[in-house]
């Protein structure tokens, strides 16, 4: 049995959760989420936990059983809690501008690159340096987070670029002066 997919989801005070016609939507303080699960798994909603349950031990139905399982983990802990990454920018005269729903980077090229994020997903510059990604569906903040990042990934030799807090980069040596 799957060691994540058997561990009951405990709903936490403040979160409620319905599950009609084949969708699990959870409300809680900081909004709403909605899932569908594929069919073959069986979603029992009793009491103050969520258990998922899966007709055959096919090896299918053991990943979606997890799969399953940690996506309405993600959604109770999003409502409640919420989901943040963090960008640091590194590299001489590269910024961020906070500029209405989205940012404006500056990044090396010749433009300014204008960005605004997906609804659910909210951007903030507390400095120059720093983007916060924050909202309550994790899947949207990582990719909102990994499309930022993607406008000027870390280089290797300089290490300019944008990175996610705490990331280390490995860094090349350049070349050695011919002889």
């Amino acid at each position: 049995m799957s060691r994540i997919g058997k561990m009951p989801v405990s709903i936490t005070k403040g979160v409620e959760v319905k599950h009609t016609n084949g969708t699990v939507v959870v409300k809680g303080p900081k909004g709403e989420l909605e899932l569908d699960p594929h069919p073959d798994m069986k979603v029992v909603v009793e009491d103050a936990e969520i258990r998922v349950e899966r007709p055959s031990d096919h090896k299918d139905h053991k990943a979606l059983h997890g799969l399953t399982r940690s996506l309405i983990q993600n959604m109770v802990t999003g409502v409640t809690e919420g989901y943040s990454k963090t960008l640091e920018i590194q590299g001489v005269g590269y910024r961020a501008d906070a500029k209405g729903k989205g940012i404006t980077l500056n990044v090396g090229y010749s433009h300014p690159i204008e960005y605004v994020p997906v609804d659910g997903v909210s951007l903030e510059c507390p400095n120059q340096t720093t983007i916060v990604v924050s909202g309550t569906d994790k899947q949207k903040v990582g990719q909102t987070a990994a499309e930022i990042r993607s406008f000027r990934p870390p280089e290797p030799y300089k290490g300019k670029g944008i990175r996610y807090q705490g990331e280390h980069v490995r860094r090349k040596a350049g070349k050695t002066a011919g002889a």
